[in-house]
């Protein structure tokens, strides 16, 4: 395959060029003439990039908000499969960018593994495309400030598939938290589940109808193993970063959003494997978090998966099957317990903007049409996957990190301040 940055240069100037700079960052931004809302009678256009697992799910979602019109995939099957699923009028496209320069593609979804999420986001971006990118945001912290930049310099709409936040559940805790349910919030303990471990697993032939070069993208070329690809891409450092960028980008996202605060500190433990063509995620994983507002925050990979908020006069604990607690003078919540009858009892008033939505998908289409920001939004979501990546690197490392939340710098640490970033192939650069 011919490098990107060769036969694509002009292309890229051109969307980098066209690119607006009308956001107001974290409100409503200065819509253009292109940019008003539609008209009941508009029909959106959407493209989708990754169609496997959860890429196929939000693009079937986003049926319901415009006419798929477009699919990318670098696996020929996979796009097959998902034109057939979709009404099989769609354009087939191996290159993402094709997509992009295309005029009937108002909006994307982007469904590809972790490693390629910014490139497309911001490339997206650029192109005058308003964007749905599943989580994690990104692979790197630096990665995170590009995009933010981008999203402010173009004006365009960016809602992350950190659905959680639209959950009631979720919500609701993170409401009942802020409004001092469980009185002075004093730790948050959040447990994501195991990574999985396995190989040395063999190389294989490229399958025919996969481009593996540019499945790779931004990471170093190496042979075809099947177990790199696909769904397990998620145990491989080099394109994700385990279950603290995978769960972690939910469930750290809502501790996080609930506690209203940022890491200073960081201290991470685990067995790091260290196999040749194997998983190579922490394995037995705990990061202790020390946030700006003096809580503690815990994050690991045993107990129960969910969240915990626990203050001076009580506990709540919510995941995706319960929203329980108890005062803190009794037992831990127990999958039968419940503390808040909400048949019975008044639900607590709603914060801010956190009413506004009735689902995920659907608010990202109403701030389309709005211009206005949704509530995964580019800053928080940039540093709720930065909390997740301070974790990995800390366990990297081994050792302890002071984090500078304004500068989002290590503080004193040149060491740690190289793990921001990655040594990106030539013609998959980010930015």
């Amino acid at each position: 395959m011919t490098s990107p940055n060769i036969h694509r240069r002009d292309w890229i100037t051109q969307v980098s060029a066209a690119a607006s700079s009308a956001l107001v960052f974290g409100g409503l931004s200065s819509a253009s003439a292109d940019e008003k809302p539609r008209d009941a009678n508009s029909r959106i256009g959407i493209g989708a990039i990754g169609l496997r697992y959860q890429g196929s799910v939000i693009t079937e979602k986003s049926a319901a908000h415009g006419d798929i019109v477009a699919l990318a995939d670098v696996d020929r099957e996979i796009l097959e499969k998902a034109n057939a699923d979709f009404g099989g009028k769609s354009a087939l496209l191996e290159d993402y960018r094709d997509l992009l320069s295309r005029d009937d593609v108002d909006v994307v979804m982007i469904g590809t593994p972790d490693h390629w999420h910014s490139k497309m986001v911001i490339d997206a971006c650029r192109a005058g495309k308003d964007v749905y990118c599943e989580k994690p945001l990104t692979l790197t912290i630096d990665e995170g400030k590009k995009i933010r930049d981008v999203v402010r310099e173009t004006g365009r709409v960016v809602q992350v598939g950190s659905w959680q936040r639209s959950d009631s559940r979720f919500r609701t805790a993170v409401e009942m938290v802020r409004q001092g349910w469980v009185g002075d919030l004093q730790r948050v303990d959040i447990v994501l589940g195991k990574n999985k471990t396995g190989g040395p697993f063999a190389k294989q032939p490229v399958p025919k109808n996969l481009n593996w070069d540019m499945w790779q993208g931004q990471t170093p070329n190496v042979a075809y193993i099947p177990e790199r690809s696909h769904y397990t891409f998620r145990w491989w450092y080099e394109y994700s970063g385990g279950q603290m960028t995978d769960w972690g980008a939910h469930h750290i996202d809502i501790g996080q959003w609930g506690a209203g605060a940022l890491p200073v500190e960081i201290e991470g433990t685990a067995k790091m494997p260290d196999l040749a063509d194997g998983y190579n995620v922490a394995v037995d994983f705990h990061v202790r978090y020390k946030l700006d507002n003096g809580v503690e925050m815990t994050v690991s990979d045993n107990g129960r998966n969910g969240v915990m908020f626990t203050g001076d006069k009580g506990r709540i604990f919510v995941n995706r099957g319960s929203l329980d607690g108890a005062p803190t003078e009794k037992p831990l919540p127990r999958e039968d317990f419940v503390l808040y009858d909400f048949d019975n009892q008044e639900r607590p008033e709603r914060a801010g903007k956190l009413d506004a939505i009735i689902n995920h998908m659907g608010n990202f289409f109403d701030c389309v049409a709005a211009r206005k920001t949704p509530i995964s939004d580019i800053e928080g979501q940039h540093r709720s996957v930065s909390t997740c990546h301070l974790g990995n690197i800390s366990m990297r490392l081994g050792r302890k990190l002071t984090w500078d939340p304004k500068s989002e710098k290590f503080v004193g640490d040149d060491e740690a301040n190289q793990h921001l970033s990655r040594e990106q192939r030539a013609g998959y650069e980010v930015g």
